[in-house]
Protein backbone atom coordinates (compact mmCIF):
# COMPACT_ATOMS: atom_id res chain seq x y z
CA UNK A 1 0.00 0.00 0.00
CA UNK A 2 2.84 2.38 0.89
CA UNK A 3 4.51 1.70 -2.46
CA UNK A 4 1.27 2.50 -4.28
CA UNK A 5 0.91 5.78 -2.38
CA UNK A 6 4.56 6.67 -3.07
CA UNK A 7 4.11 5.83 -6.75
CA UNK A 8 0.98 7.99 -6.97
CA UNK A 9 2.76 10.80 -5.17
CA UNK A 10 5.74 10.63 -7.56
CA UNK A 11 3.32 10.66 -10.51
CA UNK A 12 1.69 13.79 -9.08
CA UNK A 13 5.10 15.46 -8.79
CA UNK A 14 5.83 14.63 -12.44
CA UNK A 15 2.67 16.44 -13.54
CA UNK A 16 3.49 19.67 -11.71
CA UNK A 17 4.17 22.57 -14.12
CA UNK A 18 7.84 23.44 -14.40
CA UNK A 19 9.91 26.11 -16.10
CA UNK A 20 12.79 24.48 -17.93
CA UNK A 21 16.32 25.44 -16.96
CA UNK A 22 18.56 26.98 -19.65
CA UNK A 23 20.58 24.40 -21.56
CA UNK A 24 23.66 26.62 -21.74
CA UNK A 25 25.24 29.31 -19.62
CA UNK A 26 23.34 32.56 -19.95
CA UNK A 27 25.11 35.83 -20.72
CA UNK A 28 24.66 39.01 -18.73
CA UNK A 29 22.14 40.61 -21.09
CA UNK A 30 19.80 37.60 -21.08
CA UNK A 31 19.81 37.36 -17.28
CA UNK A 32 19.26 41.10 -17.00
CA UNK A 33 16.25 41.01 -19.35
CA UNK A 34 14.56 38.12 -17.50
CA UNK A 35 15.23 39.73 -14.10
CA UNK A 36 13.85 43.09 -15.24
CA UNK A 37 10.80 41.36 -16.78
CA UNK A 38 10.07 39.46 -13.55
CA UNK A 39 10.30 42.62 -11.40
CA UNK A 40 8.10 44.54 -13.88
CA UNK A 41 5.37 41.87 -13.71
CA UNK A 42 5.63 41.95 -9.90
CA UNK A 43 4.97 45.71 -9.94
CA UNK A 44 1.97 45.20 -12.23
CA UNK A 45 0.52 42.58 -9.87
CA UNK A 46 1.01 44.93 -6.91
CA UNK A 47 -0.97 47.68 -8.65
CA UNK A 48 -3.98 45.60 -9.78
CA UNK A 49 -6.74 46.10 -7.16
CA UNK A 50 -8.99 43.24 -6.09
CA UNK A 51 -12.42 43.37 -7.72
CA UNK A 52 -15.18 43.01 -5.15
CA UNK A 53 -13.17 44.38 -2.22
CA UNK A 54 -14.95 46.84 0.09
CA UNK A 55 -14.09 50.45 -0.89
CA UNK A 56 -13.72 51.31 2.81
CA UNK A 57 -10.90 48.75 3.29
CA UNK A 58 -7.69 50.20 4.73
CA UNK A 59 -4.35 48.41 4.63
CA UNK A 60 -3.08 47.13 7.99
CA UNK A 61 0.13 45.54 9.29
CA UNK A 62 2.56 47.39 7.05
CA UNK A 63 5.60 45.82 8.71
CA UNK A 64 4.41 42.31 7.87
CA UNK A 65 3.60 43.44 4.31
CA UNK A 66 7.20 44.65 3.89
CA UNK A 67 8.59 41.28 4.99
CA UNK A 68 6.26 39.40 2.62
CA UNK A 69 6.73 41.70 -0.41
CA UNK A 70 2.97 42.21 -0.29
CA UNK A 71 0.67 45.06 -1.24
CA UNK A 72 -2.56 44.68 0.69
CA UNK A 73 -5.68 45.08 -1.43
CA UNK A 74 -3.93 44.00 -4.64
CA UNK A 75 -3.51 40.63 -6.36
CA UNK A 76 -0.50 39.97 -4.12
CA UNK A 77 -2.12 40.79 -0.78
CA UNK A 78 -0.28 37.88 0.91
CA UNK A 79 2.85 38.34 -1.20
CA UNK A 80 5.44 35.60 -0.85
CA UNK A 81 3.92 34.42 2.46
CA UNK A 82 2.42 31.12 1.18
CA UNK A 83 5.53 30.31 -0.87
CA UNK A 84 7.87 30.90 2.07
CA UNK A 85 5.56 28.96 4.42
CA UNK A 86 5.66 25.95 2.10
CA UNK A 87 9.45 26.12 1.96
CA UNK A 88 9.74 26.35 5.77
CA UNK A 89 7.41 23.39 6.32
CA UNK A 90 9.33 21.07 4.02
CA UNK A 91 12.64 22.09 5.64
CA UNK A 92 11.20 21.28 9.07
CA UNK A 93 9.93 17.92 7.82
CA UNK A 94 13.35 17.13 6.36
CA UNK A 95 15.06 18.26 9.56
CA UNK A 96 12.85 15.86 11.54
CA UNK A 97 13.61 13.03 9.03
CA UNK A 98 9.91 12.72 8.21
CA UNK A 99 10.81 13.36 4.57
CA UNK A 100 14.12 11.84 3.48
CA UNK A 101 15.65 13.17 0.28
CA UNK A 102 19.27 13.12 -0.81
CA UNK A 103 19.66 16.70 -2.04
CA UNK A 104 23.27 16.01 -3.07
CA UNK A 105 22.09 13.99 -6.06
CA UNK A 106 20.56 15.52 -9.19
CA UNK A 107 17.41 13.42 -8.88
CA UNK A 108 17.13 14.26 -5.18
CA UNK A 109 17.36 18.00 -5.88
CA UNK A 110 14.67 17.72 -8.54
CA UNK A 111 12.38 15.80 -6.18
CA UNK A 112 12.98 18.31 -3.39
CA UNK A 113 12.10 21.22 -5.69
CA UNK A 114 8.95 19.43 -6.86
CA UNK A 115 7.78 18.75 -3.28
CA UNK A 116 8.58 22.34 -2.34
CA UNK A 117 6.44 23.52 -5.27
CA UNK A 118 3.60 21.19 -4.24
CA UNK A 119 3.67 22.60 -0.69
CA UNK A 120 3.72 26.16 -2.06
CA UNK A 121 0.67 25.44 -4.24
CA UNK A 122 -1.16 23.94 -1.26
CA UNK A 123 -0.43 26.94 0.94
CA UNK A 124 -1.36 29.42 -1.81
CA UNK A 125 -4.78 27.76 -1.99
CA UNK A 126 -5.20 27.33 1.77
CA UNK A 127 -3.92 30.66 3.09
CA UNK A 128 -5.71 32.84 0.54
CA UNK A 129 -9.06 31.11 1.05
CA UNK A 130 -8.76 31.27 4.85
CA UNK A 131 -7.62 34.90 4.74
CA UNK A 132 -10.63 35.97 2.69
CA UNK A 133 -13.33 33.96 4.46
CA UNK A 134 -12.01 34.98 7.91
CA UNK A 135 -13.11 38.52 7.10
CA UNK A 136 -9.57 39.98 6.94
CA UNK A 137 -10.46 41.30 3.46
CA UNK A 138 -13.99 42.72 3.72
CA UNK A 139 -16.13 42.17 0.62
CA UNK A 140 -18.08 44.95 -1.03
CA UNK A 141 -21.15 42.74 -0.76
CA UNK A 142 -22.30 43.74 2.74
CA UNK A 143 -25.87 44.15 1.56
CA UNK A 144 -27.86 43.74 -1.64
CA UNK A 145 -27.19 47.38 -2.68
CA UNK A 146 -23.39 47.01 -2.74
CA UNK A 147 -23.22 43.51 -4.28
CA UNK A 148 -21.78 43.22 -7.77
CA UNK A 149 -24.32 41.96 -10.28
CA UNK A 150 -25.55 38.41 -9.59
CA UNK A 151 -23.46 37.95 -6.42
CA UNK A 152 -23.98 37.36 -2.74
CA UNK A 153 -21.45 37.51 0.11
CA UNK A 154 -20.21 33.93 -0.45
CA UNK A 155 -19.64 34.35 -4.20
CA UNK A 156 -18.10 37.79 -3.63
CA UNK A 157 -15.56 36.26 -1.23
CA UNK A 158 -14.96 33.41 -3.66
CA UNK A 159 -14.18 35.91 -6.43
CA UNK A 160 -11.64 37.71 -4.20
CA UNK A 161 -10.04 34.37 -3.20
CA UNK A 162 -9.73 33.27 -6.86
CA UNK A 163 -7.97 36.55 -7.74
CA UNK A 164 -5.53 36.12 -4.85
CA UNK A 165 -4.82 32.50 -5.81
CA UNK A 166 -4.09 33.51 -9.42
CA UNK A 167 -1.76 36.24 -8.17
CA UNK A 168 -0.01 33.74 -5.87
CA UNK A 169 0.52 31.26 -8.72
CA UNK A 170 1.94 33.98 -10.98
CA UNK A 171 4.31 35.07 -8.19
CA UNK A 172 5.47 31.46 -7.67
CA UNK A 173 6.12 31.05 -11.42
CA UNK A 174 8.04 34.34 -11.50
CA UNK A 175 10.24 33.18 -8.60
CA UNK A 176 11.13 29.99 -10.47
CA UNK A 177 11.70 31.90 -13.73
CA UNK A 178 14.06 34.40 -12.13
CA UNK A 179 15.92 31.73 -10.15
CA UNK A 180 16.67 29.78 -13.37
CA UNK A 181 16.94 32.52 -15.96
CA UNK A 182 17.78 35.61 -13.89
CA UNK A 183 20.51 36.62 -11.48
CA UNK A 184 19.01 35.29 -8.24
CA UNK A 185 15.86 34.22 -6.41
CA UNK A 186 12.74 36.13 -7.32
CA UNK A 187 11.52 36.09 -3.71
CA UNK A 188 14.50 38.15 -2.56
CA UNK A 189 14.17 40.62 -5.43
CA UNK A 190 10.43 41.01 -4.80
CA UNK A 191 11.17 42.07 -1.21
CA UNK A 192 13.77 44.62 -2.36
CA UNK A 193 11.47 45.88 -5.14
CA UNK A 194 8.56 46.23 -2.69
CA UNK A 195 10.65 48.24 -0.23
CA UNK A 196 12.02 50.42 -3.05
CA UNK A 197 8.47 51.09 -4.28
CA UNK A 198 7.33 52.08 -0.78
CA UNK A 199 10.29 54.44 -0.33
CA UNK A 200 9.71 56.06 -3.75
CA UNK A 201 5.97 56.54 -3.12
CA UNK A 202 6.62 57.93 0.38
CA UNK A 203 9.05 60.47 -1.05
CA UNK A 204 7.51 61.47 -4.39
CA UNK A 205 3.82 60.50 -4.49
CA UNK A 206 1.81 63.41 -6.01
CA UNK A 207 -1.46 62.12 -4.51
CA UNK A 208 -3.19 64.49 -2.09
CA UNK A 209 -2.92 63.55 1.59
CA UNK A 210 -6.50 63.19 2.92
CA UNK A 211 -5.30 63.83 6.49
CA UNK A 212 -3.37 67.03 5.73
CA UNK A 213 -5.00 70.27 6.92
CA UNK A 214 -3.15 72.24 4.20
CA UNK A 215 -3.89 69.85 1.32
CA UNK A 216 -0.26 68.71 0.97
CA UNK A 217 0.77 65.75 -1.17
CA UNK A 218 1.55 62.33 0.26
CA UNK A 219 5.14 62.55 -1.00
CA UNK A 220 7.44 63.77 1.77
CA UNK A 221 9.52 65.90 -0.63
CA UNK A 222 6.42 67.85 -1.75
CA UNK A 223 5.32 68.13 1.87
CA UNK A 224 8.66 69.66 2.93
CA UNK A 225 8.56 72.31 0.18
CA UNK A 226 4.89 72.99 0.95
CA UNK A 227 5.66 73.61 4.63
CA UNK A 228 8.51 75.96 3.73
CA UNK A 229 6.29 77.93 1.31
CA UNK A 230 3.48 78.27 3.87
CA UNK A 231 5.88 79.60 6.49
CA UNK A 232 6.42 76.58 8.74
CA UNK A 233 10.21 75.99 8.66
CA UNK A 234 10.20 74.11 11.99
CA UNK A 235 7.58 71.65 10.70
CA UNK A 236 9.57 71.33 7.46
CA UNK A 237 12.65 70.38 9.51
CA UNK A 238 10.60 67.74 11.35
CA UNK A 239 9.32 66.40 8.02
CA UNK A 240 12.93 66.16 6.82
CA UNK A 241 13.89 63.78 9.66
CA UNK A 242 12.46 60.58 8.02
CA UNK A 243 14.27 61.41 4.77
CA UNK A 244 17.62 61.85 6.55
CA UNK A 245 16.95 58.73 8.64
CA UNK A 246 16.29 56.66 5.51
CA UNK A 247 19.55 57.77 3.87
CA UNK A 248 21.52 57.26 7.11
CA UNK A 249 20.17 53.75 7.69
CA UNK A 250 21.05 52.77 4.11
CA UNK A 251 24.60 54.12 4.56
CA UNK A 252 25.18 52.40 7.93
CA UNK A 253 23.70 49.11 6.65
CA UNK A 254 25.99 49.13 3.62
CA UNK A 255 29.00 49.86 5.83
CA UNK A 256 28.22 47.06 8.30
CA UNK A 257 27.60 44.67 5.40
CA UNK A 258 31.14 45.30 4.15
CA UNK A 259 32.85 44.49 7.49
CA UNK A 260 34.29 40.97 7.60
CA UNK A 261 36.70 38.90 9.64
CA UNK A 262 38.83 36.80 7.29
CA UNK A 263 40.38 33.52 8.46
CA UNK A 264 43.52 32.61 6.44
CA UNK A 265 43.40 29.04 5.07
CA UNK A 266 45.78 26.89 3.03
CA UNK A 267 45.29 23.87 0.81
CA UNK A 268 46.95 20.77 2.20
CA UNK A 269 48.03 19.41 -1.20
CA UNK A 270 48.99 22.70 -2.84
CA UNK A 271 51.88 24.48 -1.15
CA UNK A 272 52.02 28.24 -1.23
CA UNK A 273 48.37 28.64 -2.24
CA UNK A 274 45.64 29.74 0.15
CA UNK A 275 42.38 31.60 0.50
CA UNK A 276 40.59 33.64 3.16
CA UNK A 277 37.37 32.36 4.73
CA UNK A 278 35.15 35.42 5.33
CA UNK A 279 33.00 35.75 8.46
CA UNK A 280 30.62 38.68 8.05
CA UNK A 281 30.15 41.10 10.96
CA UNK A 282 26.39 40.68 10.47
CA UNK A 283 27.00 36.95 10.78
CA UNK A 284 23.38 35.78 10.82
CA UNK A 285 22.33 38.31 8.19
CA UNK A 286 18.94 39.96 8.79
CA UNK A 287 17.18 36.74 9.82
CA UNK A 288 16.97 37.59 13.58
CA UNK A 289 15.46 41.06 13.11
CA UNK A 290 13.06 39.65 10.52
CA UNK A 291 11.85 37.03 13.00
CA UNK A 292 11.47 39.61 15.78
CA UNK A 293 9.59 42.01 13.50
CA UNK A 294 7.34 39.19 12.29
CA UNK A 295 6.67 38.23 15.92
CA UNK A 296 5.70 41.81 16.83
CA UNK A 297 3.50 42.06 13.72
CA UNK A 298 1.85 38.77 14.68
CA UNK A 299 1.13 40.17 18.15
CA UNK A 300 -0.56 43.16 16.51
CA UNK A 301 -2.58 40.88 14.23
CA UNK A 302 -3.62 38.65 17.13
CA UNK A 303 -4.50 41.73 19.20
CA UNK A 304 -6.86 43.02 16.49
CA UNK A 305 -8.44 39.59 16.09
CA UNK A 306 -9.05 39.13 19.84
CA UNK A 307 -10.33 42.70 20.20
CA UNK A 308 -12.81 42.22 17.33
CA UNK A 309 -14.03 39.04 19.06
CA UNK A 310 -14.68 41.01 22.24
CA UNK A 311 -11.66 39.66 24.15
CA UNK A 312 -9.01 42.43 24.26
CA UNK A 313 -6.40 40.11 25.76
CA UNK A 314 -3.48 41.97 24.17
CA UNK A 315 -5.05 45.42 24.06
CA UNK A 316 -7.87 47.53 22.69
CA UNK A 317 -7.79 49.09 19.21
CA UNK A 318 -9.37 52.24 17.79
CA UNK A 319 -9.41 53.55 14.22
CA UNK A 320 -7.13 56.60 13.97
CA UNK A 321 -6.46 58.19 10.54
CA UNK A 322 -7.92 55.10 8.88
CA UNK A 323 -5.62 52.70 10.78
CA UNK A 324 -6.51 50.41 13.64
CA UNK A 325 -4.19 51.64 16.41
CA UNK A 326 -3.63 50.05 19.82
CA UNK A 327 -4.67 52.39 22.65
CA UNK A 328 -4.09 49.99 25.56
CA UNK A 329 -2.48 46.67 26.50
CA UNK A 330 0.80 45.05 25.53
CA UNK A 331 0.45 45.75 21.80
CA UNK A 332 0.36 49.49 22.53
CA UNK A 333 3.91 49.35 23.89
CA UNK A 334 5.54 46.98 21.37
CA UNK A 335 5.51 49.53 18.57
CA UNK A 336 8.05 52.27 17.99
CA UNK A 337 7.03 55.74 19.19
CA UNK A 338 7.28 58.55 16.65
CA UNK A 339 10.15 61.00 17.14
CA UNK A 340 7.88 63.95 16.30
CA UNK A 341 5.42 63.06 19.07
CA UNK A 342 8.30 62.57 21.51
CA UNK A 343 9.60 66.07 20.77
CA UNK A 344 6.31 67.98 20.44
CA UNK A 345 4.29 66.34 23.23
CA UNK A 346 6.49 64.06 25.38
CA UNK A 347 4.86 61.84 27.99
CA UNK A 348 5.65 58.76 30.07
CA UNK A 349 3.70 56.39 27.79
CA UNK A 350 6.07 57.21 24.93
CA UNK A 351 9.00 56.38 27.20
CA UNK A 352 7.39 53.04 28.12
CA UNK A 353 6.84 52.29 24.41
CA UNK A 354 10.43 53.21 23.60
CA UNK A 355 11.87 50.99 26.34
CA UNK A 356 9.52 48.05 25.64
CA UNK A 357 9.98 48.13 21.87
CA UNK A 358 13.77 48.51 22.15
CA UNK A 359 13.98 45.63 24.64
CA UNK A 360 11.87 43.40 22.39
CA UNK A 361 13.98 44.16 19.32
CA UNK A 362 17.46 43.93 20.90
CA UNK A 363 16.90 40.93 23.20
CA UNK A 364 14.90 39.14 20.51
CA UNK A 365 17.57 39.83 17.86
CA UNK A 366 20.32 38.36 20.06
CA UNK A 367 18.26 35.30 21.05
CA UNK A 368 17.23 34.56 17.46
CA UNK A 369 20.83 35.11 16.29
CA UNK A 370 22.16 32.50 18.73
CA UNK A 371 19.38 30.07 17.80
CA UNK A 372 19.85 30.64 14.08
CA UNK A 373 23.54 29.71 13.94
CA UNK A 374 22.59 26.23 15.17
CA UNK A 375 19.42 25.84 13.11
CA UNK A 376 20.98 27.29 9.97
CA UNK A 377 24.20 25.28 10.17
CA UNK A 378 26.42 28.30 10.84
CA UNK A 379 27.87 27.18 14.17
CA UNK A 380 31.61 26.71 14.65
CA UNK A 381 31.46 22.91 14.44
CA UNK A 382 29.56 22.84 11.13
CA UNK A 383 31.77 25.51 9.56
CA UNK A 384 34.90 23.66 10.73
CA UNK A 385 33.64 20.47 9.06
CA UNK A 386 32.99 22.39 5.82
CA UNK A 387 36.52 23.79 5.86
CA UNK A 388 38.09 20.39 6.57
CA UNK A 389 36.01 18.61 3.90
CA UNK A 390 37.25 21.17 1.35
CA UNK A 391 40.84 20.13 2.06
CA UNK A 392 41.68 23.37 3.84
CA UNK A 393 43.45 24.03 7.14
CA UNK A 394 44.67 27.01 9.14
CA UNK A 395 48.41 27.60 8.61
CA UNK A 396 50.47 26.64 11.64
CA UNK A 397 47.86 24.16 12.94
CA UNK A 398 47.12 20.50 12.25
CA UNK A 399 44.31 19.69 9.82
CA UNK A 400 41.92 18.73 12.61
CA UNK A 401 38.29 19.99 12.64
CA UNK A 402 38.40 20.26 16.43
CA UNK A 403 41.28 22.75 16.25
CA UNK A 404 39.54 24.77 13.55
CA UNK A 405 36.33 24.68 15.59
CA UNK A 406 38.12 26.01 18.65
CA UNK A 407 39.58 28.92 16.66
CA UNK A 408 36.27 29.70 14.96
CA UNK A 409 34.50 29.86 18.34
CA UNK A 410 36.62 32.91 19.17
CA UNK A 411 34.92 34.78 16.33
CA UNK A 412 31.53 33.26 15.54
CA UNK A 413 29.75 33.76 18.86
CA UNK A 414 30.97 37.39 19.37
CA UNK A 415 30.03 38.18 15.74
CA UNK A 416 26.64 36.55 16.27
CA UNK A 417 25.84 38.65 19.34
CA UNK A 418 27.33 41.94 18.06
CA UNK A 419 25.76 41.50 14.62
CA UNK A 420 22.35 40.72 16.13
CA UNK A 421 22.57 43.76 18.42
CA UNK A 422 23.69 45.99 15.54
CA UNK A 423 20.82 45.12 13.20
CA UNK A 424 18.41 45.41 16.13
CA UNK A 425 19.71 48.91 16.98
CA UNK A 426 19.51 49.99 13.32
CA UNK A 427 15.92 48.71 13.03
CA UNK A 428 14.89 50.50 16.25
CA UNK A 429 16.47 53.83 15.24
CA UNK A 430 14.97 53.60 11.74
CA UNK A 431 11.48 52.93 13.09
CA UNK A 432 11.65 55.66 15.76
CA UNK A 433 12.80 58.27 13.25
CA UNK A 434 10.21 57.09 10.72
CA UNK A 435 12.59 55.87 7.99
CA UNK A 436 10.60 54.97 4.89
CA UNK A 437 10.37 51.25 4.18
CA UNK A 438 10.87 50.45 7.89
CA UNK A 439 14.22 49.53 9.45
CA UNK A 440 13.79 45.82 8.74
CA UNK A 441 12.87 46.50 5.12
CA UNK A 442 15.91 48.70 4.55
CA UNK A 443 18.24 46.11 6.10
CA UNK A 444 16.73 43.42 3.88
CA UNK A 445 17.03 45.57 0.78
CA UNK A 446 20.70 46.36 1.41
CA UNK A 447 21.49 42.66 1.88
CA UNK A 448 19.58 41.62 -1.26
CA UNK A 449 21.04 44.36 -3.46
CA UNK A 450 24.55 43.47 -2.23
CA UNK A 451 23.98 39.81 -3.20
CA UNK A 452 22.64 40.96 -6.58
CA UNK A 453 25.76 43.04 -7.06
CA UNK A 454 27.95 40.01 -6.28
CA UNK A 455 25.94 37.83 -8.70
CA UNK A 456 26.30 40.41 -11.47
CA UNK A 457 30.03 40.82 -10.76
CA UNK A 458 30.64 37.15 -11.59
CA UNK A 459 29.98 37.84 -15.29
CA UNK A 460 32.53 38.98 -17.84
CA UNK A 461 32.63 42.80 -17.81
CA UNK A 462 32.69 42.81 -21.61
CA UNK A 463 29.15 41.33 -21.60
CA UNK A 464 27.81 44.32 -19.67
CA UNK A 465 26.54 47.58 -21.13
CA UNK A 466 28.98 50.44 -20.75
CA UNK A 467 26.97 52.19 -18.02
CA UNK A 468 26.68 49.00 -15.94
CA UNK A 469 30.38 48.27 -16.41
CA UNK A 470 31.32 51.70 -15.06
CA UNK A 471 28.97 51.25 -12.10
CA UNK A 472 30.44 47.84 -11.26
CA UNK A 473 33.94 49.34 -11.28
Amino acid sequence: MNKKIESAFNTLLDYLPEINSPKKKLDFKTKFVWTALGISIYFVLSMVPLYGLSPTFKSQFETLAVLLAANTGSLITLGIGPIVTGSIIIQLLMGADIIKIDTNSREGKRKYQSIQKLFSIAFILFENIIYVYSGALPAACVDSLNCPAGMNLFTNNMLIAVQLIIGGFILMALDELMSKWGFMSGISLFIAAGVARRIFISLFSPRADPYSAFGFKVGQVFKIFGLIQTGYPADAAMALIPVVATIAVFAVSIYLQSIKVEIPLSFGRVRGFGIRWPLSFIYTSNIPVILVSAFIASLQFAGVMFDNMGFPLLGHFETINGQQTAVSGLVKYVRAPNIRDMIVAPNMEQLYSLLTYTAFMLIGAVIFSVLWINVGGQDAKTVAEQITSSGLFIPGFRSDPRIIERILKRYIMPLTIMGGLSVGIIAVIADIFGAFGHGTGILLTVMIVYKLYEAMKQHDPMEMPEAVRKFMR
